[in-house]
């Protein structure tokens, strides 16, 4: 306990006093200086408090006392936690990609197709702490407002995204998410239904939408919503197996082709593709075919994915969407209601914390044609990368999206470099490349490429690069009034 100096207490030191965890809850008997002569900094966690922090003057004259609220609630905040990812064993991963990312010995006829960063309830990350490892929602679920922040906390409950590093080595499903309203619906509808929720025919894993930002970690092919109606006439024209489509694109345009499409008899589906086949694969197999060509990835899917001798539907759709090819450091987006397939490469991808995937073909897996139809954008997409906008105070790299699940950063810097971010809600951090020392709170991480980490609410964190760094953030956009 102590008087207050004259010009009351300074946000740097009332910054310390939770930073360095003089432990304590908060209690005041004075009254606070008007708001107009203060600059409110936002309110920190402290235990189960919110604590608002002022620029100039908080209280004046009066006494103040701060008292032990728990060591375990305190070391959670602003603070820093070395997290443990899950990795994915899909058939379409790559065997050594991740592997090498994460220092680990690949193990022969093993995909590692995809490393899970979060607090998805079926995947969790694990948390280092003093008292072992802790799953990531387990340890989010114990004190919310003082992991995720008050904000966050209020508007999602849980960590509200999923990063994931993946390794495509074989193309993956043509796929689309709902929309948040419709995902609550859905869900609810098939939990009464008594679906179980693992089973193979379920569409619904749980109750929210699944926006997705990807990164290219090196040159990326996906499939990226319908061409342009310019794009798609010219394609229906130009391959002689499918101009058969060209009276329902002039008289219903997209949605009428693509419901033919995917409404079509297998037979039929056979019967109609069995010369695009015949003619391509030849070409694909003499190397002879561009990647920037449909009938390369045709080819390529007929061998993944149609050994029996059904043609899979989903090769129609490759036709009739974007073919788009991404560098290394740019990134797309992908909202609800755009179809889209990855085909070859490695990236890094940030998405609402979801499972969500109604399939539109090239996979042996559930494929629900109505309920897949209920969510399809039948209308143009016009493939839009991103590069970044560069944050100059921070040096970070920011790729903004419409949502408010998740907000990707890039952080680069060369030997010796520094850096200060602030953290306002849960933050995961993934070295890529170098080697980092990240600081909060007295105390020092050093991590190495492959290695991640989590930043609590209210951290103010500091990076210097021991290496050249690359590090990737994945956070939330600060709830707006």
């Amino acid at each position: 306990s102590k008087s207050l100096p004259p010009g009351g207490l300074d946000l740097y030191e009332m910054e310390l006093a939770v930073l360095f965890r003089y432990q304590v809850n908060f209690e005041m008997t004075a009254t606070p200086v008007p708001v107009q002569d203060t600059e409110s900094m936002g309110s920190y966690p402290v235990g189960s408090q919110s604590l608002s922090f002022f620029t100039r003057k908080i209280m004046q004259g009066h006494k103040y006392f701060i008292f032990c609220q728990g060591f375990n609630d305190m070391e959670k905040a602003a603070s820093l936690f070395k997290i443990r990812g899950t990795l994915q064993h899909y058939s379409w991963g790559g065997a050594t990609y991740i592997a090498q990312l994460l220092g680990l010995e690949a193990k022969q006829g093993e995909p590692n197709a995809e490393y899970w960063m979060g607090a998805h309830r079926n995947h969790p990350s694990l948390v280092s702490t003093e008292e072992g490892e802790i799953p990531l929602d387990r340890f989010i679920e114990e004190d919310p407002a003082l992991v995720l922040g008050q904000g966050i906390a209020q508007r999602f409950g849980s960590l509200p995204y999923l990063f994931k590093v993946l390794d495509v080595k074989d193309m993956l499903s043509i796929q689309v998410h709902p929309d948040k309203a419709s995902a609550v619906r859905s869900f609810a509808e098939e939990n009464r239904k008594g679906i179980p929720i693992n089973a193979p025919h379920r569409n619904y894993k749980d109750e929210n939408h699944k926006p997705e930002l990807m990164y290219a970690l090196s040159e990326f092919w996906l499939l990226h919503g319908f061409k342009s109606t310019a794009l798609l006439e010219a394609i229906l024209s130009q391959t002689p197996e499918l101009q058969f489509l060209l009276s329902y694109w002039r008289e219903g345009s997209y949605e009428a082709v693509y419901r033919c499409v995917m409404e079509m008899p297998q037979q039929e589906v056979d019967r109609r593709l069995r010369p695009l086949v015949d003619r391509i694969l030849p070409l694909y197999q003499n190397g002879q075919l561009p990647k920037s060509s449909e009938n390369f990835w045709a080819a390529r899917a007929v061998q993944t994915f149609c050994p029996r001798g059904s043609i899979d539907r989903g090769l129609f759709s490759i036709y009739l969407f974007n073919i788009v090819q991404l560098q290394p450091g740019q990134a797309i987006f992908q909202d609800a209601g755009i179809l889209h397939a990855y085909l070859e490469g490695q990236n890094l991808e940030l998405m609402a914390n979801s499972d969500n995937v109604l399939r539109g073909g090239l996979t042996p897996k559930h494929v629900d044609v109505p309920e897949l139809m209920k969510y399809v954008r039948f209308q143009e997409t016009l493939p839009q990368p991103l590069a970044g906008l560069p944050l100059e105070e921070s040096g970070e790299w920011v790729f903004p999206t419409p949502v408010t699940d998740f907000e990707f950063r890039a952080i680069r810097l060369g030997k010796g470099e520094e850096t200060r971010l602030n953290v306002h809600t849960c933050d995961v951090f993934l070295v890529v490349d170098g080697v980092v020392e990240a600081t909060a709170s007295g105390k020092t991480l050093s991590l190495h490429k492959g290695e991640c980490f989590i930043a609590t609410a209210g951290t103010r964190l500091y990076i210097r690069a021991v290496e050249n760094l690359q590090v990737f953030r994945a956070t939330a956009p600060y709830p707006q009034p």
